[in-house]
C-alpha cells in the first residue's frame, strides 16, 4: 500500500467522524432524493454552507455520499407514485409504476436498489482505472491552448445533451459566461458588469448563487403545486396516486430484508453482465459535460431494449428496464468525477457545483491532483465504494418508509428550505448582499426553468468562463494575436476541429436536408 493510500484510509475508515458524517448525509440524501421536487441537485446546494466550515475529506464524504444515496432514492416516489424523485429516475417511471400495480413493489424497488450499488461500483472501477491514466497523458500533453479547447470542448458537450432545444442550451451557456464575467477580469484586472457595487467587484460569490439556481429556483417552482398551478405534476395527481399506491406501501413497511433480497438478488445475478454493461455505458456517458445521470438513464434503457428478447415489456413493467436504468444513473455518478478531477471539467451541476467546493478548500482540480495531493484522490476511491455499501443499509430502511416521505406536506417544507437557503448564503461572509445574490439567480433560475431553458449550462459557463478567458488571452499574447497559434500542437489542433465540426455539425445537416429536398426522387 503506497504512502497516498495508508494517508486515505487512515483518513476515510479509521475517522469517526468520517463515518458520522456518511451516516447522517446518507439519511439527508435519501430524505432529499424521496421527496418530489427536492432534486440530488438542490440537496448538494443547499449543503455548500455546511461544507464550507468542514475539512476537505469530511466535505468530500457528506457530497459523495448524498449524491449517491438522492440518486437511489429518486426511485422511491417513481415506484410508488408514478413521480420521479429525480430527474434520473424518468427513464423507468411507467416500467417502476406498473410493476408496482402488479403487486410488485418489493422487486421492483429492490431491483433498484441493488442495481445501483452495483452500478455505482462499476463506476468506481472506471473512475479508477481511467482518471489516472488521462491525468498522465494530460500532464505530458496538455498546454494552454489544449485547456482552452477542452473548456470550450466541454461547453460545447453541455449544450448539445442538454435537455430541450440546443438554442435553449446555449441561451444559458451565454448567460452564465455572463455571470462569469461579472468582477475584476483575472487577465486585465478591470471592473466589468459590477454598476459601482464595490461588492461585485470580486465576482458573484459561488455559494449563494448555486444555492438560488438551484434552491430558490426548486422552491418557487413547487410553490406551484400548492394550490393546483400548471406543473409537470399537479397536486391531485399526486395525492390520487398515494391512496392507489396504499397497499404497496403498507406492504413495504411489513416487509422484512430477507424478502426484498429474495426477491432480487437471483435477479441481479442473473443479469450480472447486463449490470456491467449499464453501469460502464453510464460511466461513459456521465463523463460528458452537461450529460449526468439523467441522460445515462435514458441511454442505457434504450440500449436495453435494442438488445432485448422482449423489447414490448418495456414501459409495460420490465424489470430488465428498470434495472438497467438503475445501473446506469448510479455507474454515472462516479463517472462525471473522471473530467472534473482530471481537466477540472465538470461531468454535470453536480459536480461542477463539487469543484466550487474543491476550490473553497485550496483543492485544485487536475492533472497535478493525482501527484500533489493524491491522499484526496485516493480518499475520493474510498467514499464512493463506502458510499454505496452503506446505500443498502440506508436504501432498506428507505424503501420501507418510503411512503412516509410522500405524505410529508410541502407548505411545512418549502418554508424550512428557503429559511435554510438564506440562512446558508449569509453564513458564509455575513454578507446581506450575498441573500440578495441568492434571491436573484433563484429568480432567474426559476423564470428560466419555465422557459425551458436548462440549467447545466448556466452552471457549466459560470465555472469554465474564467479559466476559458485565461487560457483565451494568454494564447494570444504569447503568439502575438496570430489564431492559428490555436492549432498549432497536434492534439490542439485535434480538439479544435472536434470543437469546430460540433458546432458546424446543424449547419451541415440544414444543408444536407436542402439538397435532398432539391433532388427529385427517382420513379
Amino acid at each position: 500500500m503506497d504512502g497516498a493510500m495508508a494517508q486515505a484510509v487512515q483518513q476515510v475508515l479509521l475517522d469517526p467522524y468520517v463515518w458520522l458524517v456518511i451516516l447522517l448525509a446518507a439519511c439527508y440524501g435519501v430524505f432529499m432524493g424521496a421527496v418530489p421536487g427536492l432534486t440530488a441537485t438542490m440537496a448538494v446546494a443547499l449543503l455548500i454552507p455546511v461544507v464550507y466550515f468542514m475539512d476537505p475529506v469530511p466535505a468530500l464524504a457528506a457530497l459523495v455520499t448524498l449524491v449517491v444515496c438522492a440518486i437511489f432514492a429518486g426511485d422511491i416516489p417513481n415506484a410508488l407514485l408514478r413521480i420521479p424523485g429525480t430527474p434520473a429516475s424518468a427513464a423507468y417511471t411507467d416500467d417502476a409504476y406498473r410493476l408496482t400495480r402488479a403487486g410488485k413493489a418489493e422487486q421492483a424497488l429492490g431491483a433498484c436498489l441493488l442495481f445501483s450499488v452495483a452500478g455505482g461500483l462499476v463506476g468506481v472501477v472506471v473512475l479508477v482505472l481511467l482518471a489516472p491514466f488521462l491525468a498522465s497523458f494530460a500532464a505530458r500533453t496538455f498546454s494552454v491552448i489544449e485547456y482552452f479547447w477542452l473548456y470550450l470542448l466541454g461547453l460545447t458537450c453541455a449544450v448539445i445533451v442538454s435537455r430541450g432545444s440546443p438554442l435553449r442550451g446555449l441561451l444559458g451557456l451565454v448567460i452564465g459566461l455572463l455571470l462569469a464575467s461579472i468582477g475584476l477580469s483575472a487577465v486585465h484586472a478591470e471592473a466589468r458588469l459590477t454598476f459601482g457595487r464595490p461588492e461585485l467587484y470580486q465576482g458573484i460569490n459561488f455559494i449563494p448563487a448555486m444555492i438560488g439556481l438551484f434552491g430558490v429556483s426548486e422552491i418557487l417552482r413547487n410553490m406551484l403545486t400548492l394550490d393546483g398551478g400548471e406543473t409537470e405534476v399537479p397536486a391531485q395527481t399526486a395525492k390520487k396516486a398515494v391512496r392507489a399506491s396504499g397497499g404497496a406501501i403498507d406492504r413495504l413497511r411489513e416487509a422484512s430484508t430477507g424478502v426484498l433480497f429474495r426477491e432480487t438478488l437471483p435477479l441481479l445475478w442473473k443479469r450480472k453482465w447486463h449490470a456491467l454493461r449499464s453501469g460502464s455505458l453510464g460511466s461513459f456517458v456521465g463523463m460528458l459535460p452537461g450529460a449526468g445521470a439523467d441522460i445515462a438513464s435514458w441511454v442505457s434503457v434504450a440500449a436495453s431494449k435494442k438488445f432485448s428478447k422482449k423489447p414490448e415489456e418495456y414501459g409495460n413493467g420490465s424489470i430488465d428496464g428498470v434495472g438497467d436504468g438503475a445501473a446506469a444513473k448510479s455507474g454515472a455518478l462516479a463517472g462525471a468525477w473522471v473530467p472534473a478531477l482530471v481537466f477540472a471539467v465538470p461531468g454535470d451541476s453536480i459536480t461542477a457545483i463539487i469543484i466550487g467546493v474543491l476550490l473553497m478548500k485550496d483543492i485544485v482540480p487536475g492533472p497535478d491532483i493525482f501527484i500533489n495531493q493524491a491522499d484526496v484522490v485516493h480518499s475520493i476511491y474510498l467514499l464512493f465504494i463506502l458510499a454505496n455499501l452503506i446505500l443498502i443499509v440506508v436504501g432498506i430502511a428507505a424503501i420501507k418508509t418510503g411512503g412516509l416521505m410522500q405524505r410529508i406536506p410541502k407548505r411545512v417544507l418549502l418554508p424550512l428550505i428557503l429559511l435554510f437557503c438564506i440562512t446558508g448564503s449569509y453564513a458564509i461572509n455575513g454578507s446581506y448582499f450575498d441573500v440578495l445574490v441568492m434571491g436573484v439567480t433563484g429568480l432567474l433560475g426559476f423564470v428560466l426553468d419555465r422557459r425551458n431553458v436548462p440549467l447545466g449550462p448556466v452552471v457549466l459557463g459560470i465555472i469554465l468562463g474564467p479559466p476559458l478567458e485565461e487560457r483565451f488571452i494568454q494564447t494570444m499574447t504569447a503568439s502575438e494575436g496570430n489564431l492559428l497559434a490555436f492549432f498549432s500542437r497536434p492534439v490542439a489542433a485535434v480538439l479544435g476541429v472536434l470543437v469546430l465540426l460540433l458546432w458546424l455539425s446543424p449547419l451541415f445537416g440544414r444543408g444536407i436536408s436542402k439538397l435532398k429536398s432539391k433532388v427529385p426522387s427517382g420513379n
